[in-house]
């Protein structure tokens, strides 16, 4: 009967250690819900290239969003939901709603653990959303503060985009010197450009890795001048693996803001971008299935996207979407460029450029060239230009050709959709609270 029990006891013992994850990819989209999911897939499909690998994945969870203070959350809130277990109000970062507990992420837990962590993001390191997994701030405005938590978490990699002009604040009462000075100081080796970057050897102790003062380049506009979100990550997987494993945070931010924009092209080039380094992490998974755990969330939906719009009735051409070769923010610069250059450029000077830069026809029937410009449409280009708005008139024209509406430039209270795949994976199903995503990862620490 004791022989019995034993070899029972050892059973579990064994079941609960094989259930925990060696290795940990937690990959956020910040402001992408299922319709900035499912606009991507069927624009790669269209494309020739297949499902997004983050919509392969075995399991699946409809995720809440809403934090203590509003149905619609901030990335703050949102970010410490899911990297603490906890809701807070909008704009605190690791810390309870009342602003007097620090919280405990997810990853420094992992930390505790003896697990190595990297924190990457597509936007500037000491934002909301990379912030709620090593910082603890009542305001997420705080940003050098921030930033002194991201050197004081003493995690092993940092990657992205710079520290948002904030890391020499002199004027702020906690000043201690500059943030690159500090973290040298704490033993990182600091990398400013992509030529550096790729020159690093396999293994660094810590690291931080930017690539200026803002976010990465919008995909669409091309990124030769830095790493992309899948090369930090390969990068990642190099510096951070060792026999204790690790937790490693990917955080796709751009979404969000090509979200705020209502800029549909640029958001799906976006998603694509995450999903290249959902990608390196599955290729990562297929060589240890039986020790890694891969997640795929959103933090809150922005902009109220979705597929759908009234000018194509039940029809949709996501492929439409191609025949935009740059951002709005870009556009824009080019447009105010050749007015700088030309101080008499007009509607006729700018046809042009809305032919090359989003394939838009001025001569022909739309029956067999759909971006053909209508009356109707070729009246709204000129009103847009007229008001000093012609790139927002072309992006509400291509997303109108293409079927995707708008409801908002903000975020929206839609739940978001949460897939994983690997060990631990059956926990992340069914309709789950932001929060349950911390608290599952933290059970399977």
């Amino acid at each position: 009967m004791k022989k019995r029990l034993f070899f029972l006891l050892l059973g579990l013992v064994l079941l609960t250690q094989a259930a925990s994850p060696k290795y940990i990819f937690l990959f956020i989209g910040d402001g992408m819900s299922t319709p900035q999911r499912m606009i991507a897939d069927e624009f790669a499909q269209k494309a020739g290239h297949g499902h997004l690998t983050m919509n392969t994945l075995h399991y699946s969870a409809t995720t809440r969003t809403c934090s203590a203070s509003s149905l619609v959350t901030d990335s703050a809130a949102a970010a410490t939901a899911i990297a603490c277990g906890e809701k807070t109000v909008n704009g605190r970062i690791g810390m309870s709603a009342d602003g007097e507990r620090k919280l405990e992420s997810c990853a420094e837990v992992a930390h505790q653990k003896g697990k190595k962590v990297g924190i990457i993001t597509s936007i500037t390191i000491n934002h909301a959303t990379p912030a709620g997994f090593y910082a603890h701030r009542k305001s997420r405005g705080e940003l050098y503060r921030i930033s002194l938590d991201l050197v004081a978490s003493n995690f092993e990699y940092f990657g992205g985009g710079g520290f948002a002009n904030k890391h020499d604040d002199t004027k702020d009462s906690e000043y201690k010197g500059n943030i690159f000075d500090l973290a040298a100081a704490a033993g990182y080796t600091i990398c400013k450009d992509k030529e550096s970057f790729f020159a690093l050897p396999p293994k660094v102790d810590k690291l931080i890795a930017v690539a200026g003062n803002g976010g990465l380049p919008f995909a669409i506009d091309g990124q030769e001048s830095a790493p992309t979100l899948a090369d930090y990550t390969r990068k990642g997987i190099e510096v951070l693996d060792n026999p204790n494993g690790f937790f490693f945070m990917i955080e796709g931010g751009e979404i969000d803001h090509c979200g705020h924009a209502n800029d549909a092209a640029s958001n799906l080039c976006e998603v694509l971008a995450l999903d290249d380094a959902v990608r390196v992490a599955m290729e990562f998974y297929e060589k240890h299935k039986d020790e890694t755990l891969v997640i795929i969330t959103g933090d809150h939906e922005t902009g109220g996207m979705t597929m759908g719009f009234a000018g194509t009735g039940y029809n949709l051409y996501m492929e439409r979407l191609a025949n935009q070769k740059c951002s709005i923010r870009r556009f824009n610069e080019i447009i105010n460029d050749a007015k700088k250059a030309k101080p008499d450029f007009s509607f006729e000077d700018a046809k042009p450029l809305l032919t090359k830069y989003f394939n838009f026809a001025f001569e022909g029937d739309v029956k067999e060239n759909p971006m053909v410009v209508t009356e109707k449409e070729l009246a709204s280009l000129e009103e847009g230009f007229k008001a000093g708005k012609l790139a927002n008139a072309a992006r509400l024209l291509i997303s109108a050709k293409s079927g995707v509406g708008w409801t908002s430039g903000a975020h929206t209270a839609l739940p978001v959709l949460t897939t994983s795949q690997g060990v631990g994976a059956e926990l992340f199903t069914g309709f789950i609270e932001n929060t349950d995503i911390s608290k599952k990862i933290k059970s399977l620490l």
